[in-house]
């Protein structure tokens, strides 16, 4: 039996410079971290040839191919297995949330599936199959950001060249800014969950007219690398809430009026700055607070759910093997 452990992610700014329709024609940015939130996938030799799928649904199969989820098939047919496998998952937060949760699914398949068969693959390796089969395979109007944070963990800028490769560049904060970053912010639950497909292609097609505020999203994940790579954490409040009203001045659907309510709310209780994680819509709210207003920024959203988390540094993981 193999278990893999892999991480959700947040996203600060750039969200949306990682899809190819932007960094095809420039080098696009997003500085994310990996928290303390995690997608657990099983592998398990199958007591005969079939297929055994457990997730929120159950399959049985003969052969991959037969297989209806799509990433898992995928996962299946791109590592080489074919038969006799079970394959069972579970997660800390249901998907649909912003948390890239459907990219750390992939990773962690794909990385059980290969220590299944016996098989290394690096951080690099995992964030690029895991791109193969959701972008190439599937079609998935998805940027890369989700991948490549679920398969290095840790505190990221990532940066996208024309030329299809990635650049992980870890952003090393010292004790004291880590600290202090984690006393600023603040994770809400809207209760709302989405699927990021429709959101990201209105979003995807707008990019040609709104060239300047897209190269101007990928400036703030420069920005805010160099500041906390300074140890300077509250310029992110700021530049949070520039991203977030440069994202909703692209297209719409990426906010909703509920949202805008609950936000300004928070920004008149202390809230420097916040954003929707992923594509919008719904999911999870984050928000920047100075430590003395987070009492009442917390009470101007009182009717979501707080979610206590912490910057994860590790990416996906093999946390069990049992022959």
């Amino acid at each position: 039996m193999i278990i893999s452990r892999t991480p959700f992610r947040i996203s600060f700014v750039g969200g949306g410079t990682d899809l190819e329709a932007f960094y095809g024609r420039r080098p696009g940015a997003v500085v994310s971290t990996a928290i303390d939130k995690f997608m657990y996938v099983t592998v398990n030799r199958y007591f005969d040839e079939s297929i055994l799928l457990k997730y929120s649904r159950t399959e049985l199969v003969k052969r991959a191919s037969d297989v209806r989820h799509p990433i898992l098939r995928e996962c299946l047919k791109l590592v080489g297995l074919n038969k006799g496998v079970e394959i069972t998952s579970m997660s800390d937060v249901i998907g649909g949330t912003g948390l890239g949760s459907s990219s750390s699914f992939t990773v962690g398949v794909l990385h059980a599936l290969h220590a299944f068969k016996g098989e290394y693959r690096t951080a690099e390796d995992l964030a690029r199959e895991a791109c193969e089969i959701e972008i190439k395979r599937l079609r998935e109007p998805i940027g890369k950001q989700d991948q490549y944070i679920a398969a290095y963990g840790g505190f990221q800028s990532l940066e996208f060249m024309p030329d299809g490769t990635v650049r992980a560049d870890p952003i090393v904060l010292g004790e004291d800014a880590r600290r202090r970053l984690a006393e600023r912010l603040l994770l809400v639950y809207t209760g709302v969950t989405r699927r990021a497909g429709p959101v990201l292609r209105r979003f995807r097609a707008k990019f040609e007219v709104k060239d300047r505020q897209m190269v101007r999203l990928r400036d703030l994940a420069y920005e805010a690398r160099e500041a906390l790579r300074a140890g300077d954490v509250d310029p992110l409040g700021a530049m949070l809430h520039e991203g977030w009203e440069l994202k909703k001045s692209i297209s719409g659907g990426i906010s909703s009026p509920a949202i805008d309510r609950a936000y300004a709310a928070a920004r008149r209780a202390g809230a420097s700055g916040g954003k929707i994680l992923g594509a919008g819509g719904g999911g999870f709210l984050l928000l920047f607070v100075p430590p003395s207003k987070r009492a009442a920024a917390r009470r101007a959203v009182s009717s979501w759910r707080e979610i206590p988390f912490a910057l994860e540094p590790e990416g996906s993981k093999i946390v069990y093997v049992s022959r």
